[in-house]
């Protein structure tokens, strides 16, 4: 059990290990890329006992993590959203929404069509439109103490749930890190610059997880992101009980 509570240290970022990606071209940081780069896409084998896995990656991402037996995931593209600093989990899904039942799937899709609902007004582009249950936004893009607020796990869920990937922020709340990796619903990402004033709600962006960047291919430049190091394993296989079935540390069921 060392390995799993070392994933929850005081620090959010943690040693990488076990991280693989495969792209078509490399392009020195901070560069614009050519008009010819062929972005890669995501891919996930298929898991019968989990039917909110999803297959296909276009510009709508499916949920983090694929099965627990299978390679961790190496890219995820599609459209990104961008939010300020100190976006809370009031924010991200309000409390009234917190009786929803996640181990439900028709309520696991309902958190999910809620995701973000409690942004103010001043977010005309809404992170889901009106009378959709899925985002077309797969990478949400913040700043600084993303998920501050109360410790409801419903708050990566409902992300997870909407179809987000990955979340790429300035620095997280410790609590909504933790349960995003417990939960394996998203990917919280850190960057090392503030995205949320480099790019732009709508813009194509591609994550490689491996190269710890991020390319937003509308402008035509990448950014460094901090390694998910040994967190990554734990969102790939589901979450932190998924993992600790699939490396033996408890029982499978």
């Amino acid at each position: 059990m060392k390995a799993m509570a070392s994933l929850f240290s005081a620090t959010a970022t943690v040693i990488p290990r076990n991280l693989a990606v495969a792209s078509s071209a490399k392009h020195p940081v901070g560069h614009s890329l050519p008009n010819s780069y062929s972005p890669p896409f995501l891919s996930f084998p298929t898991s019968k006992s989990n039917p909110r896995i999803r297959l296909t990656a276009s510009l709508q991402s499916p949920r983090a993590h694929a099965s627990a037996s299978s390679s961790p995931s190496a890219t995820f593209h599609g459209l990104c959203y961008v939010v300020g600093d100190n976006i809370d989990t009031d924010q991200i899904i309000p409390a009234e929404y917190l009786t929803l039942v996640p181990s439900k799937p028709d309520e696991y899709e309902k958190l999910g069509s809620y995701a973000l609902v409690g942004l103010p007004a001043s977010y005309a582009t809404r992170f889901i439109e009106p009378g959709e249950t899925k985002t077309k936004y797969a990478i949400v893009i913040g700043g600084a103490n993303f998920g501050c607020g109360s410790s409801r796990e419903h708050a990566p869920v409902a992300l997870g749930a909407s179809g987000a990937a990955a979340v790429v922020a300035e620095s997280y709340a410790r609590i909504f890190f933790r349960n995003s990796v417990a939960t394996g619903e998203v990917y919280p990402l850190e960057s090392e610059t503030r995205l949320c004033e480099e790019c732009r709600t709508g813009d194509v962006v591609t994550i490689e997880l491996g190269e710890s960047r991020l390319i937003n291919h509308t402008t035509g430049k990448e950014y460094r992101l901090k390694p998910i190091g040994d967190a990554g394993p734990v969102i790939e296989a589901g979450g932190i009980f998924a993992y600790a079935r699939k490396s033996g540390m408890i029982p499978s069921r």
